[in-house]
């Protein structure tokens, strides 16, 4: 008994479509008649669309199933088809290599948008403007550090890394971002913002309408409870 292995086999261009399907595009460009070799085209392409799972996405786009035929039979094959006869140099074009942008930078901590962003700060003319551009650059600066790294970084650090990065032209006071908390107050938003449409809780407390408290309102009747009232009454009828 003779066995037949795969590596002895015809190589698989297509490998998604299977052995039995290259099988069948060999006899299909076997039969002599060409209208005979057209319909068993189309009945190839619909048996395609029903065995091969790939074909299921591309049922939409009929010049595919063609153009993966053709390529099934090595590009020889000679049949009515709808659309033209794919090119070979373009079907099996190597993408060109993309180059992976090499740019150093300095305080990658921060990342390379703040860089752009200390540029774009330092064209601003007014001294005003190039102030709150600082103070902005600051918080971002502490809240980028504080999602990558997990830790909270010094005002002074910041000041002195803004203030190099600027060559010295974008400089904030210390002693006022101590003071007023001009880094902290976007990440202590960040951590403490809440959803859209939500917000705390309300009713949590005794006084609110949580979960005692409906239990409160419905064994009396939405009044408040009065532990004295059942003995008011029992003196009136004395």
């Amino acid at each position: 008994m003779d066995l037949e292995y795969n590596t002895e086999r015809e190589h698989i261009i297509l490998k998604e479509y299977g052995r039995n399907v290259r099988k069948l595009v060999n006899y299909l460009r076997a039969i002599p008649d060409l209208d005979k070799r057209t319909d068993m085209a189309y009945t190839l392409l619909e048996l395609i669309k029903q065995l091969a799972p790939v074909a299921k996405e591309a049922f939409e786009s009929p010049q595919r199933m063609w153009d993966d035929l053709y390529i099934i039979a090595n590009f020889n094959l000679n049949v009515k088809s709808p659309y033209p006869i794919p090119d070979p140099a373009t079907v099996f074009k190597k993408p060109e290599r993309m180059e992976y942008p090499q740019s150093d930078v300095k305080y990658k901590h921060y990342g390379k948008n703040i860089e752009r962003l200390v540029k774009e700060a330092v064209k601003k003319e007014s001294p005003e403007e190039r102030q709150e551009a600082a103070i902005y650059l600051g918080k971002l600066m502490k809240t980028f550090y504080g999602n990558w790294n997990k830790e909270t970084l010094d005002d002074s650090v910041i000041v002195r890394d803004l203030k190099n990065m600027s060559a010295g032209q974008l400089s904030v006071e210390l002693d006022k971002v101590r003071e007023d908390n001009l880094f902290e107050k976007l990440y202590r938003e960040k951590k403490t913002k809440h959803p859209e449409g939500g917000g705390p809780r309300q009713g949590g407390g005794r006084e609110g309408g949580g979960r005692e408290g409906g239990r409160r309102d419905q064994r009396h009747g939405g009044r408040p409870f009065n532990k004295n009232r059942g003995n008011h009454h029992r003196r009136r009828d004395q």
